[in-house]
């Protein structure tokens, strides 16, 4: 690896997508859904995302331009005391801005700021209520390509806020990654921890556990119980499961996860971000596979 691509590598790292920002992604695809056989909701998403990075004067400076964009469903089967037909068919767009810089010979900063929106678009236009504003601040030492270093690791400390992600407050950015063995590795932090297993050259499983979530505007608001109007809906998942690599090449995998959800909360809230109506809170069961082109 030729020290350009080592530090592309470092800037995606930084930058990639809602909650999964310790990946390297360039590009990926993927399929989400929540089955609807212990909840009364069916859930699924499909999302796109790509990001390139741009190389600026100064010296290992690099700047991030990229799309992320997801379309999201829920269904219910049953007959709530609202139109249940508002709760459907959701559309989010973040465009992702990234800079990142060293600050001296260990340690590299980065700041990445994530306007978008997030709606149900029910009025067929946007308005104020479903832009969305998400960043992150965070450092970062990397000794994974240090050849003084005889177990390779990394370090990123921060902060992190999303207004779409299910948890729409800041959250600490942490994540300690670690080789301790040429076929095992670990990364501990949040919003997402694992332990990889490397099979082979080609084959991966990991376990993993991570926050997921959405927060999306209901533009034409939704009556709950003939009381109260639902101006937005959030949902917030806790989960952790076993996930599947196959690596085509270097760059290029596929990835199959199951996952069991420990916290699953849907509410909707009015105006003030209270909420008003729970819809489900049961445990399921949740299931991802896509495609991705990495660094």
């Amino acid at each position: 690896m030729n020290k350009l691509t080592l530090k592309i590598g470092i800037l995606i790292c930084l930058f990639s997508t809602q909650l999964s920002a310790q990946l390297n992604d360039l590009a990926r695809i993927d399929y989400t859904s929540i089955p609807a056989s212990s909840s009364s909701i069916e859930y699924s998403r499909i999302r796109a995302l790509f990001n390139y990075p741009i190389k600026l004067k100064k010296e290992e400076t690099y700047l991030l331009i990229g799309l992320d964009y997801s379309h999201l469903d829920l269904k219910m089967d049953d007959n709530p005391s609202f139109d249940k037909t508002e709760i459907d068919g959701f559309q989010l767009l973040d465009l992702n801005i990234g800079y990142t810089t060293p600050i001296n010979k260990d340690w590299r900063f980065g700041v990445k700021l994530k306007p978008g929106f997030s709606s149900n678009l029910t009025a067929n236009d946007l308005n104020l209520e479903d832009i969305v504003l998400s960043g992150d601040v965070v450092f970062i030492k990397d000794k994974t390509k240090d050849e003084n270093v005889s177990k390779p690791w990394r370090l990123i400390l921060g902060v992190s806020y999303s207004g779409n992600r299910g948890f729409p407050f800041p959250l600490p950015f942490i994540s300690y990654y670690k080789k301790f063995n040429p076929s095992w590795s670990y990364n501990v932090g949040v919003p997402k921890s694992n332990l990889q297993y490397h099979i082979s050259s080609v084959h991966r499983l990991k376990l993993y556990a991570e926050l997921d979530g959405v927060t999306s505007n209901l533009q034409r608001g939704v009556a709950v119980d003939n009381t109260e109007t639902a101006e937005s809906i959030n949902m917030s998942l806790i989960l952790g499961g076993l996930q599947y690599e196959y690596h085509f090449t270097k760059h290029l995998q596929f990835y199959a996860r199951t996952s069991y959800i420990f916290s699953n909360t849907v509410n909707l809230r009015d105006g003030g971000k209270n909420n008003i109506k729970s819809l489900d809170n049961s445990n399921s069961l949740y299931l991802r596979t896509g495609v991705r082109f990495k660094i």
